[in-house]
């Protein structure tokens, strides 16, 4: 008998709290310092909710891949340091051989910055302004094709969308882009064709509670449910 196909989409560990405030809304990386190079211009963005989070990184160089991935955070105490540990679940890139997680330590409310634990590297981190207030994070319906269910994360003023296939080729998404409400303008993405447009995208709550369990999205012409993985508004 054939084994079914393991999810695009592992189910989180259930044991992982919420990360601390400090860590909400989107990040910039200004730097990358590793004993082998200096980056300041490859464009970055981790967005951070309540547990869940989506990377992006984009080169400003095509000789560098483009790499990206999504799942839940957590945040430990060592006698080093705060650990904060990254749990994909869907990853642009082959699996990792090691954990995703460094130390951080917070400059300013601002700015934190990020050291290597598995591999000597430096990172430094600026939240974007307007990332804060709202958090959402849903989850589209599994797939017969071969995305396995789209996710949608808000922080703010800011929307990613992260559309996984297996194995790794042009139809694996992440985007990342401003959003006012009706309309979401793409500012990068896995996708090319994406980068630059202006499209129709509405989130609302299907019944009125401040824990909705689904909610109706509209995407171009096209409405459907969405299970709610967390939703916050202020």
């Amino acid at each position: 008998m054939n084994k079914a196909p393991a999810p695009l989409w592992p189910a989180p560990p259930d044991t992982i709290a919420p990360v601390p405030p400090s860590y909400w809304g989107v990040w910039s990386r200004t730097l990358l310092q590793t004993p082998q190079l200096r980056d300041t211009s490859t464009f970055v963005r981790w967005m951070q909710l309540g547990r869940w989070h989506v990377d992006l990184r984009v080169p400003a160089s095509g000789n560098a891949p483009l790499q990206g991935f999504s799942g839940v955070t957590e945040v430990t105490q060592r006698p080093e340091g705060e650990v904060c540990t990254w749990r994909r679940l869907v990853d642009y890139e082959p699996p990792r051989a090691t954990v995703d997680e460094g130390f951080m330590v917070f400059e300013t409310p601002e700015r934190v910055i990020e050291t290597g634990i598995h591999s000597s590297y430096h990172e430094v981190w600026e939240r974007l302004p307007g990332s804060l207030g709202q958090r959402i994070a849903l989850a589209e319906p599994e797939q017969a094709e071969c995305n396995g269910g789209a996710r949608i994360f808000v922080a703010g003023r800011y929307l990613m969308r992260v559309r996984p296939c297996a194995p790794i080729g042009p139809q694996f998404e992440i985007s990342f882009g401003t959003w006012d409400g009706s309309h979401w303008t793409v500012e990068q993405s896995t996708l090319a064709a994406l980068v630059g447009q202006r499209l129709p995208m509405a989130l609302a709550p299907t019944q009125p509670s401040s824990q909705p369990h689904s909610a109706e999205v509209r995407q171009g012409d096209a409405t459907s449910a969405w299970a709610v993985l967390e939703w916050f508004t202020p």
